[in-house]
C-alpha cells in the first residue's frame, strides 16, 4: 500500500460512503492501520492510499481505531490552534485552528453505528483525517501569505520531486 501525495486528483474528492461491510473490508482496515504505523503516522485516511471510500485509521495513543462513514454531528465553539502535519503532504508543517471537539457518528468494521465525542489529540486527528474524506487538505485552512511561502515545496511534491 503506498500514500500519494498533494497534486494527485484522489485527494481532492468526495470519498463515496462504504456500503459493504466484509473480510475485504477487514483485510483493508487492517493493511491501512500496518501502513499508518510504517509511515509513522498518527492517522490515515482511504483516499491517502488512493481508494475513495469514507474511512481513516487512527492512533492517538491509546491503540488503533477506525472510523467508517463518519458524519460530524456538533462541534465545540472553543477553538484551538495547534501544529498539523500529513503523510500527503512531507515535509510541511504548519499551524491550524480548528474546534477543541467534535461529536461524530461513524459505522465500525462490523457496520455498527457509533457516536463518539473526540477532544484533545484524538480531536484533532479525527478532524484532520475527516476533512481527507471531504477532498480538504490542512495547507487550505493557511492564510495566502503562508501559501504563498510554502509554494515552492508544494510545487516540488506536486511536480513529483516526491512523487510516487
Amino acid at each position: 500500500m503506498q500514500i500519494i501525495y498533494i497534486g494527485n486528483p484522489i485527494l481532492r474528492e468526495v470519498s463515496k460512503p462504504v456500503e459493504k461491510f466484509d473480510e475485504e473490508l477487514g483485510a483493508f482496515v487492517e493493511e491501512l492501520t500496518k501502513t499508518m504505523y510504517e509511515e509513522d503516522g498518527v492517522g490515515l485516511a482511504a483516499p491517502q492510499v488512493a481508494v475513495s471510500k469514507r474511512l481513516f485509521v487512527f492512533d492517538d495513543g491509546s491503540g488503533p481505531r477506525v472510523i467508517i462513514n463518519p458524519e460530524i454531528i456538533e462541534k465545540g465553539t472553543e477553538e484551538v490552534t495547534m501544529e498539523e502535519g500529513c503523510l500527503s503532504i512531507p515535509g510541511i508543517y504548519a499551524n491550524i485552528t480548528r474546534p477543541s471537539w467534535v461529536k461524530m457518528r461513524f459505522q465500525d468494521v462490523k457496520g455498527e453505528v457509533n457516536e463518539e465525542v473526540f477532544e484533545g489529540y484524538a480531536g484533532r486527528i479525527v478532524q484532520h483525517e475527516y476533512d481527507h474524506l471531504e477532498g480538504v487538505l490542512f495547507v487550505d485552512y493557511l492564510s495566502p501569505a503562508k501559501k504563498a511561502l510554502l509554494r515552492p515545496k508544494l510545487n516540488n511534491i506536486i511536480k513529483g520531486k516526491l512523487a510516487r
